[in-house]
């Protein structure tokens, strides 16, 4: 990709209510990778029981899942993230920050009753160029 994803968010609208871009324009010359949804198993092969653990592997697992495609977080176009519960907005938010910078992604959030195993808290899915 020779060029660079941007970021926008428009005056026209209010601004984003977190930590994300309103519009993410990829460049055409760009190619896409849609990767599945991580969740918080760490390099043991175990679920953590916290929420804040599971947020902390989901977020290693991406920039794992990421760099074996040469990529990083910069190259991040939009995140789906699925909880169980309520997060914890001032622990997602600085972990976030340290992945992204203030280059934030489009994102959307949802709470739901349930994800793929009944331990699984948090799921994050990601769209990426490169």
């Amino acid at each position: 990709m020779k060029s660079k994803l941007v970021r926008k968010n428009p005056i026209e609208v209010p601004n984003p209510v977190g930590k994300y871009s309103h519009i993410t324009i990829i460049p055409k010359d760009a190619t896409m990778y849609a990767f599945s949804g991580q969740i918080g198993v760490g390099h043991d092969d175990q679920l953590p029981k916290t929420l804040h653990e599971q947020i902390t592997n989901t977020l290693k697992n991406i920039e794992i899942i990421l760099a074996s495609e040469g990529m990083d977080a910069t190259q991040v176009v939009k995140a789906n993230i699925w909880a169980t519960e309520e997060i914890d907005w001032d622990y997602f938010d600085h972990k976030w920050d340290t992945m992204f910078g203030d280059s934030y992604p489009s994102m959307t959030i949802a709470y739901v009753s349930a994800l793929g195993l009944p331990d699984i808290k948090i799921e994050i899915d990601i769209w990426a160029a490169k």
